[in-house]
C-alpha cells in the first residue's frame, strides 16, 4: 500500500464537472492499494498518516500532527501509484490491486482515518474520473509505503 501525503492550504475533487469534496488546510492523501495488501498494511499506514508531524508549531518547526493543527483530510484513491515503468514507455499497472480487492481496503481506510482524525474526512469516489486540485503548502510531500516500513 502506498500513499502520497501532501500538506495543503486547500484541496478539492471534481467529478463530472461538479465539486464532490473540498478541504481547507490539512492533508491530501492519494492512496494506492497493491495486490496482496492486508488490513495490517492499512492500519499501519493510516496510523502513520494521522500521527505524522507535518504542520508547523509556534516556532515554525514541523512538530504538529493533523489533529494538533486542526487540519482536514481529503482521501483519493489512485491506482497509478503502483505503476511500473521498467519496460517501454507505457506504464504497467499489474501490481495495482483489482477493484474487488481495493474497494474494501479504500472504504476501510476512510473509516479508519475518520476514527483517527478529529475533523471529518472527505474523499473522492473510487474508480471515478476525478479532477483533483490542491495548493501544496510548503511544499510538503511525503511518500509512505507499507512494504518499506521495516
Amino acid at each position: 500500500m502506498r500513499a502520497v501525503v501532501q500538506r495543503v492550504s486547500e484541496a478539492a475533487v471534481h467529478i463530472g464537472g461538479t465539486e464532490h469534496a473540498r478541504i481547507g488546510p490539512g492533508l491530501l492523501v492519494l492512496l494506492g492499494m497493491e495486490v496482496g495488501d492486508q488490513g495490517a498494511d492499512l492500519e499501519w499506514l493510516c496510523g502513520k498518516v494521522a500521527r505524522m508531524r507535518l504542520f508547523p508549531d509556534a516556532d515554525r518547526v514541523m512538530n504538529l500532527d493533523i489533529n494538533e493543527a486542526h487540519g482536514e483530510l481529503l482521501l483519493v484513491s489512485q491506482f497509478t501509484l503502483h505503476a511500473s515503468t521498467k519496460k517501454g514507455n507505457r506504464p504497467s499497472y499489474i501490481r495495482a490491486a483489482r477493484p474487488e480487492e481495493a474497494i474494501p481496503l479504500y472504504l476501510r481506510a476512510k473509516q479508519l482515518l475518520s476514527e483517527l482524525v478529529h475533523n471529518p474526512v472527505r474523499s473522492g469516489e473510487f474508480g471515478a474520473d476525478m479532477q483533483v486540485s490542491m495548493v501544496n503548502d510548503g511544499p510538503v510531500t511525503i511518500v509512505i509505503d507499507s512494504k518499506l516500513k521495516a
